[in-house]
């Protein structure tokens, strides 16, 4: 099974339907262990990003204390909406988050691989830079990166042990201990610090206002396109949503906003007005110029606040990633003063030079072929609207098994009616997740979307591949056949384990 390579020109899509396959990470802290089979899927070497467990026992057992420490917190999903408690942990720490500029990424899809990209620009331009991310595919130490890659386990656990004091003073003195990502982020900023860094890429959990990240003062304020998700807590519409998000956009910032619901740009907008930031928007100031899809990827001509990027090769697929790729590259030319102090573009081998070393391990990434599976950690209706359209263009699969295991509290009809016309079987499983949805109820949802005839169900996601492997491989060995795993990000990460990819 191959990717096309047709070079013909693609039409630009409206910008409102390019929206990223992006996803928030679960709680859970536990290691993710392979099975207790090998598949006849095996793949190859895991890539460089995504850590695998540190090898030396004695580490191990250490990051392993420091996750079951720091398991015993509040999780992801249980908030106290309120930046009191990091805000007091950064004061005893010496506010470590205003040593370094930084780049603060919102948005509902899109934050990790945007993220990545900015990442990858700033570095090609020899900045030192610090990233931080959620949710994590496979390791917990993948958060927390420097000069592109995660952090070692061994300075993941030094960190850790470095705040661990400062942590257990502001849990005296509050209402609510630290939660786990407040405890992550204050690990983070003061990595950063140490290290230290010229610029940190910070994304936010959850919304921005309360957001545990906010405690910083961005230069630069990304917002990549909000869509519904997290509706019990961030609100029901665009426009609601988007007045949480806005939080991040602080004093004379520039904001680089991708392309929006109108509701959802109004109120940024109005934020901008307020704070005097300045605003760049895609489609007007930046955007995608033109598209070609291309063997392993994609080739893109950009707009930027400087002028114009032609041929920029970036090896991940669909629409939404060429957007998020102008919203980088903007993104990158505000860090610079490109269009405000400075008014020629950024050199464009350099620009060049960083996107084809970009990746994003669980968004469209192939781990197997023959039969090809693909891994995308879509879990909402919007991100899977998108993962389906670029897996459409980017694959000539004849048919295509879908693997999806999702979290209950999320909008699974949603996703399933997103993901229905292209699957011809789907196979219905469930990860580790004490929040994952019972096979048993997400599989009564499918026979609703597909029909019972098109739906399997596998509660045990070794057994889940490999029936999803046999229906991709029925009708023959060159006949087109691919599986898609999707639905979480810990269904993705899991099955990246099974699949020899950590």
């Amino acid at each position: 099974m191959s990717e096309r390579s047709d070079q013909q020109p693609e039409p630009i899509d409206p910008f409102e339907e390019i929206i990223a396959a992006e996803t928030d990470r679960d709680p859970d802290l536990a290691v993710i262990e392979a099975g207790s089979r090998t598949l006849r899927a095996q793949g190859g070497a895991p890539q460089g990003d995504v850590p695998t467990r540190p090898t030396d026992p004695a580490v191990d057992k250490a990051l392993r204390e420091v996750e079951a420490d720091l398991a015993t917190r509040w999780g992801e999903t249980k908030l106290e909406p309120s930046v009191q408690r990091i805000a007091a942990l950064m004061d005893v720490l010496g506010e470590p988050q205003r040593t370094y500029p930084s780049i603060h990424i919102t948005g509902t899809n899109g934050k990790t691989s945007t993220a990545r990209m900015i990442e990858a620009l700033l570095g090609a331009f020899e900045l030192r830079t610090g990233r931080y991310t959620s949710p994590h595919v496979q390791s917990i130490t993948e958060r927390i990166s420097l000069d592109g890659a995660p952090i070692s386990a061994e300075r993941f656990i030094e960190t850790y042990e470095d705040i661990k004091p400062y942590v257990e003073m502001v849990d005296a003195g509050q209402e609510y201990r630290l939660s786990f990502f407040e405890v992550l982020t204050g690990m983070a900023y003061a990595a950063f610090a140490d290290a230290p860094v010229d610029v940190a890429v910070v994304e936010v959990g959850m919304g921005g206002s309360w957001d545990a990240t906010n405690v910083i003062d961005g230069d630069v304020a990304v917002v990549t396109p909000i869509d519904l998700d997290h509706t019990d807590r961030l609100g029901s519409t665009p426009a609601e949503i988007a007045v949480e998000k806005a939080g991040i956009v602080k004093q004379d910032a520039t904001v680089i906003l991708a392309q929006q619901p109108v509701d959802a740009a109004q109120v940024m907008l109005k934020k901008a007005v307020e704070v005097d930031a300045t605003v760049a928007r895609e489609g007007l100031e930046f955007g995608v110029v033109s598209r070609q899809v291309a063997v392993g990827g994609q080739m893109l001509t950009l707009r930027g606040l400087g002028g114009e990027y032609p041929e920029v090769y970036l090896p991940l697929h669909g629409p939404y990633q060429a957007h998020n790729a102008a919203v980088a590259l903007a993104a990158v030319e505000a860090f610079f003063g490109v269009g405000s102090q400075r008014p020629e573009p950024l050199d464009i081998d350099t620009v060049r030079k960083a996107f084809v070393a970009v990746s994003s391990p669980g968004r469209l990434e192939v781990v197997r072929r023959s039969p090809t599976v693909v891994l995308d950690a879509a879990h909402n209706p919007a991100g899977a609207r998108a993962t389906a359209e670029a897996v459409g263009e980017a694959f000539d699969f004849s048919r295509l098994i879908g693997v999806v295991g999702a979290s209950g509290d999320k909008n699974v009809r949603g996703l399933l009616e997103a993901f229905e016309p292209i699957f011809a079987e789907v196979v219905i499983t469930q990860n580790s997740s004490h929040r994952a949805m019972d096979a048993d109820e997400l599989a009564g949802i499918a026979v609703e979307v597909f029909g019972e005839e098109r739906v399997q169900v596998e509660p045990r996601l070794p057994d889940a591949l490999e029936a999803a492997i046999t229906l991709a491989e029925e009708e023959g060995e060159f006949a087109g056949g691919g599986v898609l795993v999707t639905g979480s990000v810990i269904t993705v990460g899991e099955a990246r384990l099974l699949l020899g990819k950590g």
